[in-house]
């Protein structure tokens, strides 16, 4: 199948080599050039502008960084699509974003789903991630196989719900690295091996691979991006954005985000993993 993938950073680069590796003939494109030209060595058609990359192509997936730029992109495109392509939104966009794109698309008679994804650079690079997606059932249908060379999808509702879904992804994961970086602090100020800690919570209510992975990133220091601080920011605004047009308060994740925020913009946190909220925590207890 002819498929296009929109952004090859950190998580869109090792999908697009997945799609390769499972027979697809792909066309690449990336806003920075250098970032897409080793797959072009994989076997990738390396385009120059986004309506060069989604010509001719059934699906296009979109790994960009936002719903604004994920915006820009369809309108520098929309004239070069092929008659009913899907486009397959796999970046983290609002809800109501991904349903006014949903609409745009059904105007020029083309299909729309929006598939965010969880499980990180590692999921992105096993094709092992957590697939959550919206639109009608029947185009989620179509693109199910193609997906599932990146991991597991899942229809959860209409459009939007997929975006919908990842918040609720989002939520947990930031308020768990929270509480996993205070357990362990404690762990470490109180004589114990967190190490060994984490490997005897193996298998009970507490275990969780936020815990044994980013658990391990704390007590080794080790806080190069697979998740970036500032993506999180991003979504956890939009998590709060979210909330307020339900007219729910969400005080664990006001909590968090405020010091996501503190770790990005007075300690220059921002391009480090979200795992990097430990140094925050340690910084406010004088560490």
């Amino acid at each position: 199948m002819k498929l296009t993938l929109l952004g090859t950073g950190l998580m869109g680069a090792p999908m697009a080599r997945n799609l390769l590796a499972a027979g697809h003939d792909l066309a690449v494109w990336n806003r920075s050039r250098d970032k897409a030209a080793p797959l072009g060595e994989a076997g990738a058609r390396v385009a120059a502008t986004p309506a060069e990359a989604v010509a001719g192509a059934s699906i296009v997936i979109s790994m960009l960084s936002d719903g604004p730029a994920s915006d820009t992109v369809q309108m520098a495109a929309m004239n070069a699509f092929a008659p009913g392509a899907v486009w397959v939104e796999m970046g983290s966009i609002k809800p109501s974003e991904a349903r006014a794109h949903g609409a745009r698309f059904a105007q020029q008679g083309m299909g729309y789903v929006d598939a965010p994804v969880s499980g990180g650079t590692k999921g992105a690079e096993g094709g092992t991630l957590a697939i959550m997606s919206g639109g009608d059932a029947a185009t989620f249908e179509t693109v199910a196989p193609v997906l599932g060379a990146l991991g597991r999808p899942v229809h959860v509702g209409p459009v939007g719900a997929g975006q919908l879904a990842k918040l609720a992804n989002q939520a947990i994961v930031a308020c768990t690295i929270g509480a996993v970086a205070e357990a362990t602090l404690l762990l470490e100020r109180g004589g114990a091996d967190p190490a060994a800690v984490r490997d005897a919570l193996k298998g009970g209510f507490a275990d969780s691979a936020i815990l044994q992975q980013h658990g391990r990133r704390m007590t080794e220091g080790d806080f190069v991006p697979g998740g970036l601080t500032k993506f999180q920011i991003k979504d956890l605004d939009n998590v709060l954005d979210e909330a307020e047009s339900l007219a729910l308060t969400l005080p664990a994740v006001t909590t968090v985000n405020d010091r996501f925020k503190r770790l990005r913009d007075e300690m220059a946190g921002g391009e480090l993993d979200h795992s990097a909220l430990f140094l925050e925590l340690k910084d406010r207890n004088g560490l």
